[in-house]
């Protein structure tokens, strides 16, 4: 059914949100939630970071330190990822959330062992918190553990249905791209994901599929084959 066998899947959480822009619209999350379990169901591993940007996004304040803010959106993640799995465990999924610092009994803490572990008994692991570091975005963060789980490719699921050569909502001629390579996003400044992240992905030949969370199926089409957005490729 699928060319992969194990994804890292990043949701915005501005998607999440839905046409409300913050918080959980609980029918977007309810729709995510049965497509990862059809992939899941069909044998595919699935990694989920999400973002934070539902509920905050530190680099628009003026006033907090700049670690504090990030720290504010480190558990942003949390609290997204909290949510999110407890809406595909109500679908019949099981799930594990790891962060890379203690959060009480919520989470566990990451490590590469244990995630494989919960890979093994077949559940859908979340990985929150980002790096656990200040001045990295989730973009990175999504990379990085892609890189350390050994993941097969990246599926950015984003309000927009790909990479486009200016910002569509902008620019009403803005060109979709059908594949460009990650060499052409950073030389360009497309913005797909930050350039630490690209950088790490250029470095680990680990490619990218951007496709919008708002089409019908999309998920499980990005994954079987029927894949339409922009495919970013090493």
């Amino acid at each position: 059914m699928s060319e992969f066998s194990r994804v890292m899947l990043k949701l915005s959480g501005e998607a999440l949100a839905g046409e409300k822009h913050t918080g959980f619209d609980e029918e977007t999350c309810l729709g995510v939630a049965r497509q990862v379990k059809v992939l899941a169901d069909s044998g595919v591993e699935i990694g989920i970071v999400i973002g934070g940007g539902n509920f905050w996004r530190g680099r628009t304040s003026e006033t907090i330190d700049r670690t504090k803010a990030d720290q504010i959106g480190m558990l942003a993640t949390v609290m997204n990822c909290i949510y999110v799995s407890e809406i595909f465990r109500a679908v019949g999924m099981k799930t594990e959330i790891f962060t890379p610092f203690a959060v009480g009994s919520m989470t566990k803490l990451f490590s590469k062992d244990a995630a494989n572990e919960a890979f093994a008994q077949g559940k859908v692991v979340f990985f929150a918190g980002g790096t656990g570091h200040p001045y990295f975005s989730t973009d990175t963060g999504v990379v990085l553990r892609a890189i350390e789980m050994e993941a097969d490719v990246i599926l950015l699921a984003k309000a927009i249905d790909g990479v486009y050569d200016s910002d569509p909502k902008l620019n009403p001629n803005a060109v979709r791209y059908d594949q460009l390579s990650i060499e052409e996003v950073v030389e360009k400044k497309l913005a797909v994901i930050d350039l630490t992240a690209s950088m790490m992905c250029l470095e680990n030949h680990l490619p990218l599929l951007v496709f919008s969370l708002n089409e019908e199926n999309s998920i499980v089409n990005t994954v079987t084959g029927k894949f339409n957005g922009t495919r970013v490729t090493v």
